[in-house]
C-alpha cells in the first residue's frame, strides 16, 4: 500500500523552514551548473558560427592555428588556381590573409587587452556572406581604414566609426563597423592584409592562412586532393567550420571541466544540506512513521515515500536554479581566446538542453540526500516508537 503524495506535501509545508534551505542550495548549484556550461556552449558556437560549409581555410602544413601558420604569396597564386573555387567578375574568391594581434584598452576596465586584426583582401564580403557592414562602408583597398566588427565596437575604447586609432606604424581611419552573425569575427579589425602587414614591418608576401570560397561544399575534396599533392605547396585544407569547431575545443573543455567540478563542490554541500532536512523530518516524524507502519504501510512504501519529498524539494530548487539563470541567455562576456591569444566576446547560450539537464542533477542530489534518510525512517522499530508516544 502506496503512501499519499499528499502527505508529503504537508510534510513539506509543516516543514517549510528547513525545505527553503535544502531548496536555496540545489537552487544555486544547478544555476551555477547551467550556467559554467552555457558559456562553454557560447564560447564554441562563436567559433562555429565563424566557419561555413562553402569555404576552405588552408594554412601551412601541420600549424595547429592561423596564428602558427605561414604561407607565401607563391603559394596563393597556386592555390587560387586550384579546382572547385568559385569566381566573381573580378577573378577567383580566394583571401589571403594576415592574422595579428594588437593592445587595445577595455571600455570596462581600462586595461589593455589583445584584439585581433585581420588582414583581408578586398573581395572578402563575397567569399564571408554573414559578414555585413551595418554602420559606415567597406575600407578601399590600398588605403589605411578599418572596419570593426561590433563586438570590438562596443568592447574597446575609441573603435567608434570616424575616429582614428594607431596599429603599428600608421594611423587608421574607422570607415565602418560590421555585423558578422554573433562569429568570432565581431571580435576582430580588418583591413587591407598588404598595408596591415607593412605596418608591422612583415612582408607583403606571406599570410597566416588562405580563404577560399567553393562553388559547391562538396568541392572540398576535390580541392583538397589537388592542393596536397602539388609537390610546390606545403599546406593543409580544412572545411573552414571544422576548423574553428576544433578551435574552440581546448577552451570548452576547460570550462566545462572547471564548472564540473565547481558544480560537484556546491553539489556536496546541496546534498548534506538535504540530508540534514531530510534527517531532521525522520528524528521529528518518529510517532508518524511508527503509526503509518502499525497501520499496515510497508517498509518499502515508507523509502518511496521519503524519496518523493527529497525529489519534491530537489525539483523545485532545481526549478529555481533554472529560473533564476535565464536571464543570463545572450548575455555578452568575453575570454581570452588561447589559439589566437586574443580577447574573445561571446554570449551566454543557455538551451533547453542544458535546463533539462540541470533538473535532472537537482533530481539526482534530491536521489543522495534522501535515501539514506528514508531507509533509516523505513527501519525505525515499530514497538519502540509506539512505546516513545
Amino acid at each position: 500500500m502506496a503512501i499519499p503524495l499528499i502527505y508529503n506535501v504537508r510534510s513539506v509545508k509543516a516543514r517549510w523552514a528547513s525545505a527553503i534551505v535544502a531548496v536555496i542550495g540545489i537552487a544555486g548549484t544547478v544555476g551555477v551548473f547551467i550556467a559554467m556550461l552555457s558559456l562553454a556552449r557560447g564560447f564554441r558556437a562563436t567559433l562555429v558560427a565563424s566557419g561555413s560549409e562553402d569555404n576552405a581555410l588552408i594554412v601551412r602544413a601541420g600549424a595547429t592555428s592561423e596564428m602558427t601558420s605561414g604561407v607565401a604569396l607563391d603559394s596563393v597564386k597556386i592555390i587560387q588556381d586550384g579546382p572547385g573555387i568559385a569566381r566573381s567578375a573580378d577573378g577567383p574568391l580566394v583571401s589571403p590573409e594576415a592574422v595579428l594581434i594588437a593592445p587595445i584598452p577595455l571600455r570596462s576596465t581600462g586595461t589593455d587587452a589583445n584584439v585581433q586584426l585581420r588582414g583581408v583582401s578586398s573581395n572578402v564580403l563575397e567569399i564571408r556572406k554573414q559578414v555585413k557592414i551595418v554602420q559606415g562602408r567597406m575600407f578601399r583597398a590600398g588605403l589605411a581604414e578599418v572596419v570593426v566588427g561590433k563586438n570590438a565596437n562596443s568592447s574597446y575604447s575609441g573603435l567608434t566609426l570616424g575616429n582614428t586609432i594607431g596599429l603599428g606604424s600608421m594611423r587608421w581611419q574607422i570607415v565602418g563597423i560590421f555585423d558578422a552573425g554573433g562569429s568570432s569575427f565581431d571580435s576582430e579589425i580588418w583591413a587591407d592584409a598588404h598595408l596591415l602587414s607593412g605596418a608591422y614591418k612583415r612582408p607583403d608576401t606571406f599570410f597566416q592562412s588562405v580563404t577560399v570560397h567553393l562553388t559547391s561544399p562538396g568541392t572540398l575534396q576535390q580541392l583538397k586532393d589537388a592542393i596536397t599533392s602539388d609537390p610546390r605547396l606545403n599546406v593543409d585544407v580544412t572545411r573552414e567550420v571544422d576548423y574553428y569547431a576544433k578551435q574552440s575545443t581546448r577552451m570548452t573543455t576547460l570550462i566545462t571541466r572547471l564548472g564540473g567540478f565547481v558544480a560537484f563542490v556546491m553539489a556536496v554541500g546541496a546534498v548534506f544540506g538535504a540530508l540534514n532536512t531530510m534527517y531532521s523530518a525522520v528524528a521529528e516524524r518518529g510517532r508518524e512513521i511508527a503509526t503509518m507502519r502499525a497501520l499496515g504501510f510497508a517498509g518499502p512504501s515508507v523509502v518511496i515515500s521519503f524519496l518523493v519529498e527529497a525529489l519534491l524539494i530537489s525539483f523545485v530548487g532545481g526549478v529555481i536554479g533554472c529560473i533564476a539563470v535565464l536571464p543570463l541567455n545572450g548575455l555578452t562576456t568575453g575570454a581570452m581566446n588561447w589559439q589566437t591569444f586574443s580577447h574573445l566576446a561571446f554570449a551566454f547560450k543557455i538551451t533547453s538542453e542544458l535546463l533539462v539537464k540541470g533538473v535532472i542533477f537537482a533530481l539526482v542530489m534530491g536521489v543522495l540526500g534522501g535515501l539514506f534518510p528514508a531507509v533509516r525512517a523505513a527501519r525505525l522499530p515499530v514497538a519502540t516508537a509506539l512505546r516513545e508516544l
